[in-house]
């Protein structure tokens, strides 16, 4: 539509792209949850892990109401979140080969838990190796990624392998190569990223299926509420407790 604004253009492109992911990635959302569920019921931990801005969408797990009180942030000292100084090392870090296998070597992750790698391109040595590492060590691995960078992209691990080539279950946010929504005359780049909304929908939806999946086993999903509603905070400090050996963000 001629009239339509840059917010109306980017709404409506973010809704395609979860559109998109409902109805090709159903399959895929179903297997990630019952992965996570398995895990739960079976005494597995949860982890998540994401690099740069992908760090976002694996905090959104974390320490959530709402969400699976047994979800642990893997956190790579330099490369969660924007907040190193600089911020280009956060980027340069992503590429240094040998990083998650020291990283996973020194983390609580261990046979029979599962780790969520989130990377959008899913083609730098960190995510490449943080998952084919983790599955050589009996963890699950739940990818969340753009499958259309590995067929548009080169891989920068050494193996010429992508992240979904490592995992057991793939997500494709169906994100394109450049993660920019928008083009405009008189602006000279492609603007409006649209992976950070999507990515985040897509990981909800899983948690949501986890839950289901976990309550059909019989199994009472130990999931957090709100601080800010009344008892809030006795239910989360009565399930922190509970599981206090699976959830490493506490002290």
């Amino acid at each position: 539509m001629g009239d339509s604004t840059p917010a109306d253009r980017y709404l409506d492109a973010a809704i395609g792209l979860l559109q998109r992911v409902r109805e090709e990635e159903a399959e895929a959302v179903a297997a990630a949850g019952a992965l996570l569920a398995g895990t739960v019921a079976a005494g597995g931990r949860l982890f998540a892990f994401g690099a740069g801005h992908s760090s976002l969408a694996a905090q959104d797990v974390v320490y959530r109401a709402g969400g699976l009180a047994l979800m642990n942030l893997l956190a790579v000292p330099g490369v969660v979140g924007v907040d190193v100084m600089p911020a280009t090392l956060g980027s340069a870090l992503e590429h240094v080969d040998g990083l998650a296998t020291a990283v996973l070597a020194s983390s609580p992750l261990r046979a029979g838990d599962a780790l969520v790698i989130i990377s959008l391109s899913g083609r730098n040595a960190l995510p490449v190796e943080m998952a084919s590492t983790a599955r050589a060590r009996g963890v699950r691995v739940i990818g969340v990624t753009s499958v259309a960078y590995a067929s548009e992209t080169t891989s920068r691990h050494a193996s010429g392998t992508f992240l979904k080539d490592h995992c057991d279950v793939v997500l494709d946010s169906k994100i394109a190569v450049g993660d920019a929504e928008l083009t405009h005359d008189g602006v000279p780049a492609p603007f409006a990223p649209a992976s950070g909304a999507v990515t985040a929908a897509l990981l909800q939806a899983v948690m949501a299926t986890a839950a289901v999946d976990l309550a059909e086993r019989g199994v009472e999903p130990p999931l957090l509420r709100s601080n800010n509603v009344d008892g809030g905070l006795d239910w989360n400090a009565r399930l922190l407790e509970r599981y206090r050996d699976r959830i490493f963000y506490r002290q």
